[in-house]
């Protein structure tokens, strides 16, 4: 978005909706502002209930609101990112509408509803930016042409290679969070802490309380400072979000504090400094091995996505979780790998969608 709104023969307008302008999943509208940037469109479409129904019918009202966005913004390229589920209703408004569809961070292999959700907009995209090497063979394979298929590197390292830049990062998380209090005692993290960001499987709703607990389990063995994030809006939100409300009220530990979200800038140092992220966010592989920060990914929701050293992959055993952070304890910090890209993805992009020149019709190359 930087990248582009800098260009000169490019306009950027902004589209937001589904959890992006919820206040319980961190309404990002004044953090956009805040950066610079105009929100030009904003839709109200996220239906309560956090469970595979919802779920769908949140996607087909993504589908009403944005195709009348793009009916008003009339943009000739619709940017869409990654695997979310209400990303995909949007990738489909556009090609309906006849607007050129470019995509970010497609091409890669994970668990969940995240990996059909992925591959069914690279087969609706026209335009291609996966984040490394082994997704772009990937969306060739898929019948991409190969012509439209840009391997420029992970755009959240660009903002991983500017912040990490800034002076320290234990100092820059010790003064936000000395000022910003979330649920549960404010947490001494000026030695090792850990950091838990945990989201739903979907594909296996119904367990994710369960998964949860157990890391929290886990977590209880060690007692160090742990900042704690609130899942996202999947389906199984409820679950992980009632098994923390319980174990908060079963044990009161000491040791937690809870966010439901945190600026872009602050997560980054957050996880440059931390001993160790556990969880299943994607943000420890791919932002985690270009800072080096010990990971423990647990479950199949990143099932077999490509990875650094720096992250243990663990079953939901609470043993096996334990034993993964001990490890993670004892190694530290890993060398910084650059398997996502070098932190230009940005000025990559912006370039190519100011010249690119793609037919509207598609058609697969094998």
């Amino acid at each position: 978005m930087l990248a582009i709104q800098e260009h000169n023969d490019l306009e950027l307008q902004v589209l937001i909706g589904t959890a992006s302008v919820v206040d319980r999943y961190g309404d990002i509208s004044s953090q956009l502002e805040k950066d610079g940037f105009c929100v030009n469109a904003k839709f109200y479409n996220l239906v309560e209930g956090e469970n595979p129904l919802t779920m769908a019918k949140t996607a087909g009202l993504a589908l009403i609101e944005a195709s009348t966005a793009f009916d008003n913004l009339s943009p000739d390229i619709v940017l869409v990112i990654g695997d979310r589920y209400d990303v995909l209703p949007i990738a489909v408004s556009a090609i309906y509408m006849n607007i050129l569809l470019a995509h970010t961070m497609g091409g890669e292999v994970t668990g969940t509803i995240d990996e059909s959700i992925r591959h069914s907009i690279t087969k609706l995209a026209h335009i291609h930016f996966p984040a490394n090497q082994d997704s772009f063979d990937r969306i060739v394979r898929l019948g991409e042409n190969p012509d439209c298929v840009y391997n420029v590197g992970c755009p959240r390292n660009d903002l991983i290679k500017a912040e990490v830049a800034s002076p320290d990062s234990l100092l820059i998380v010790q003064d936000y969070f000395s000022k910003n209090v979330g649920v549960g005692p404010v947490q001494d993290l000026s030695n090792k802490f850990f950091v838990v960001s945990q989201h739903p499987v979907t594909t296996d709703y119904g367990n994710n309380d369960l998964y949860m607990t157990n890391i929290l389990e886990a977590l209880s063995s060690f007692e160090l400072p742990t900042i704690l994030l609130w899942p996202n809006s999947d389906a199984g939100s409820d679950e992980i979000s009632r098994a923390v409300r319980k174990y908060r009220e079963l044990y009161s530990p000491s040791w937690l504090q809870v966010f439901k979200d945190l600026p872009v800038q602050i997560y980054i140092h957050l996880l440059n400094a931390t001993a160790c992220l556990i969880g299943n966010s994607s943000s420890g592989i791919r932002e985690g091995s270009l800072l080096g920060s010990p990971v423990v990914n647990i479950g199949s929701r990143q099932n077999t996505r490509l990875c650094s050293s720096n992250v243990i992959t663990t079953s939901n055993d609470p043993n096996d979780i334990k034993n993964a952070i001990s490890y993670q304890l004892t190694h530290g910090k890993y060398t910084s790998d650059s398997i996502y890209g070098d932190g230009t993805a940005g000025v990559q992009i912006a370039n190519i969608l100011s010249k690119v020149s793609v037919n509207l019709q598609k058609t697969i190359t094998y």
